[in-house]
């Protein structure tokens, strides 16, 4: 039966998540990829396991992570059972509705209240909890009232399924929407979750992270190592049982001489400052004053080791930070 370290609060840095009383770690677990059914569930435990005993409180996940069958929550909820349930206070445990999930029009791609109560009652079960941590609505869907979709979350607040809600992959002026609605709703909204990385840079160009930062919504950042590019595997090429190699990235093309150039670059930066390529990429993201947390993927417990690392040196000089932009724009 596992025991968690006795040490594991001891170098994690924790944020609050833009003006709630909620603190995040720096680094939190994203169980997009590699925590369903296609890993090996002890691989899968272990990962949990690594995460936790480094400080790591935040289990990010969402319905359709591992498959259509939820399969990532299903692993979650058994590695729960098999130890971590007892340091459930402990844990931050977030999870999402928005794609694609089960067959008919109730489950498919949208934010109809139908659909995000309906599917929150189905994680629950599959994780064997009483209630979320955080609940997001997963992607922006047009064809939805942005009320209806407020009311909906909302309502699973009172319902104490979740204790906060928050979005995902929401631009500026839509964020501003909803904000307003959850307002008057008087709803715990603190968190949009978007696509971000020293290669992506769209959350400032749309101005994303200074209408959060200022109206007290944290960013908890998906895809901060841009899918791999950013972890030092491209340096040399692509190798085959890569996520470019694999064609598991709708980003590979970008893979070309030029970017690897950059990625090289990137990597003698990091050396002089003492870090791996993927540790000042996380602390690049994490230098934004709007971003709460950084979620890191994982497919061996080694990463997670590795990437959490980034803690001990998150400061940048202005010197740095403009070549690393001068860098990036070739």
């Amino acid at each position: 039966m596992y025991t968690a370290s006795d040490k594991r609060y001891d170098k994690m840095v924790y944020n609050r998540c833009g003006n709630s009383g909620l603190k995040l770690p720096a680094v939190s677990l994203g169980m997009w990829q590699n925590f369903g059914f296609d890993t090996p569930f002890e691989r899968v435990e272990k990962m949990c396991h690594t995460a936790f005993d480094l400080g790591i409180t935040h289990f990010d996940l969402a319905n359709n992570y591992g498959g259509y069958d939820g399969s990532a929550e299903v692993n979650f909820g058994k590695v729960l059972d098999r130890g971590m349930r007892k340091y459930r206070d402990e844990l931050c445990i977030s999870t999402k509705a928005g794609y694609d999930m089960w067959p008919g029009p109730y489950g498919a791609k949208h934010g109809s209240r139908k659909y995000l109560i309906s599917s929150l009652d189905q994680s629950l079960k599959r994780m064997g909890l009483d209630y979320v941590d955080i609940y997001y609505h997963h992607v922006f869907d047009p064809e939805a009232p942005l009320e209806e979709i407020a009311v909906a979350l909302d309502s699973v607040v009172r319902q104490g399924k979740a204790l906060y809600v928050g979005i995902s992959n929401y631009g500026r002026e839509k964020t501003a929407e909803i904000q307003k609605i959850f307002k008057e709703l008087k709803t715990p909204f603190i968190v949009n979750q978007p696509s971000y990385a020293m290669l992506n840079r769209w959350v400032e160009d749309d101005k994303l992270d200074e209408y959060c930062y200022e109206n007290g919504v944290g960013l908890s950042v998906f895809s901060p190592l841009y899918q791999g590019f950013l972890t030092g595997r491209y340096l040399n090429g692509i190798p085959a049982d890569s996520r470019v190699g694999r064609g598991a990235t709708w980003i590979g093309n970008q893979l070309d001489e030029a970017m690897i150039k950059k990625l090289n670059d990137l990597n003698d930066m990091a050396k002089e400052r003492g870090q791996s390529l993927s540790q000042m990429a996380l602390a690049w993201v994490l230098n934004n004053k709007a971003v709460a947390t950084v979620l890191i993927g994982a497919s061996r417990p080694e990463q997670i080791v590795e990437n959490v690392g980034c803690i001990n040196n998150l400061s940048f000089t202005n010197e740095e930070l403009t070549k690393i932009d001068t860098i990036i724009k070739g």
